[in-house]
């Protein structure tokens, strides 16, 4: 690579990971203790509720409350290995444990989602009677429980993954509540059993939609894809417009974990003493945590654009920020 003045590398994770919030991710993980408390407790007493009322839509919601009740605990154990410190062979740390955490979260609430689908289908085509009145008063419980787990997940399911995963599991069972509570006043006015396993049948769609959203920005993640609310066309102009910058290129931006974001790049600047690029490197870095929240970056500095392909093996598209 030709007319290389200085390659800088800004390894400050340390910051990176002040910028993510302990005192949220703290705040985080009292709520999912919570929630996993409440959750555990109805998950007894639905499927208690569930067997003796001969209900599926409350054995489904139990059996969702199991899941929620792994799911939330999964989640409580990857935040606190999330905040070991970095070592020589896991650089980053192990954030990348709540991705994985909310991915397997996702997979879970879809495979659970389709045996509930199933087992509603078998009650369909063989309805049974259900007890609406024990129905009844379960459901009501499991809704306030639910509502309390996710009052203390809301203020942090948009700023972490694996809270989201955990406060979708919350408000899946939730809906889950509101819907047996209608079926059970539906079957104690009409005897109508068949409502049950229709319940069942809307509840698993419900959350599988929700889940499939996570199971995909998890994979996002995963797959090292540029965050979705950042353009590196844009971030590459605005690079390029400070003084002393012609050019950014080789760009690439990925996700550590949820509002983790890093970024490499050659930026072709202007002739100057080596000692000088110090103050350069701090503009390009300051502008890029103040506008795009990337705290993390590596930068190479260039006096001219590299053309070589064996130094920049990736495909030509991926070089040129396309």
């Amino acid at each position: 690579m030709t007319g290389i003045i200085h390659h800088a590398e800004e390894h400050d994770h340390g910051h990176a990971h002040q910028g993510h919030g302990h005192v949220g991710r703290a705040g985080g993980r009292r709520g999912l203790l919570l929630a996993l408390a409440i959750t555990s407790l109805m998950m007894v007493a639905e499927i208690a509720g569930g067997l003796l009322s001969n209900s599926l839509a409350l054995l489904s919601d139990a059996g969702h409350m199991f899941t929620d009740t792994l799911a939330l605990g999964l989640s409580f154990v990857a935040m606190k290995f999330a905040d070991m410190p970095a070592t020589d062979r896991k650089t980053y740390g192990f954030y990348r444990l709540e991705i994985l955490a909310a991915l397997a979260n996702g997979a879970v609430l879809v495979l659970i989602s389709l045996y509930i689908i199933y087992e509603a289908y078998q009650r369909i085509l063989h309805p049974e009677p259900v007890q609406s009145t024990l129905m009844l008063i379960v459901a009501v419980i499991g809704l306030m429980a639910n509502i309390a787990g996710a009052h203390f997940l809301v203020k942090h399911h948009e700023t972490n993954l694996n809270i989201r995963g955990a406060f979708l599991h919350i408000i899946g069972d939730a809906v889950s509540s509101v819907g047996v509570i209608i079926g059970g006043i539906i079957i104690a006015t009409t005897g109508w059993y068949l409502v049950d396993p229709l319940l069942s049948i809307l509840i698993a769609l419900g959350i599988i939609a929700g889940a499939v959203g996570l199971v995909s920005e998890s994979v996002s993640i995963l797959l090292e894809s540029v965050p979705s609310h950042l353009n590196v066309a844009a971030i590459a102009r605005d690079i390029a417009e400070l003084p002393g910058v012609r050019e950014a290129y080789h760009i690439h931006i990925w996700t550590i974990t949820s509002g983790v974001y890093a970024l490499s790049a050659h930026v072709v600047i202007d002739d100057q003493l080596v000692s000088g690029s110090r103050s350069l490197l701090d503009s390009v870095r300051g502008m890029l945590a103040e506008r795009f929240r990337i705290q993390h970056s590596t930068l190479q500095l260039e006096c001219q654009r590299c053309n070589d392909s064996d130094a920049c093996p990736l495909p030509q598209d991926v070089r040129n920020g396309r």
